[in-house]
């Protein structure tokens, strides 16, 4: 007599192809998010520093002095 506990169930079967689909969208998304937060992290970084060395290079813009207006 076969050993009913090691019978396919289809419906464990749809269950579980269900629940990896479901899984796998989900873990694509995180993956995605993960990405573009790096990207955004990256990009900010190089924005920061290069704006820092060509700031340093050029030099900071001079104050204009103004008049003071006789109230």
């Amino acid at each position: 007599m076969a050993n009913p506990w090691l019978k396919k169930n289809p419906f464990m079967s749809m269950w579980l192809s269900a629940a990896h689909s479901a899984a796998g969208q989900a873990r694509g998304q995180i993956a995605a998010s993960a990405k573009r937060q790096g990207s955004a992290a990256i990009t900010q970084a190089t924005q920061e520093v290069m704006s820092f060395w060509t700031g340093a290079l050029t030099g900071a813009a001079q104050p204009r002095n103004r008049r003071k207006t006789k109230r």
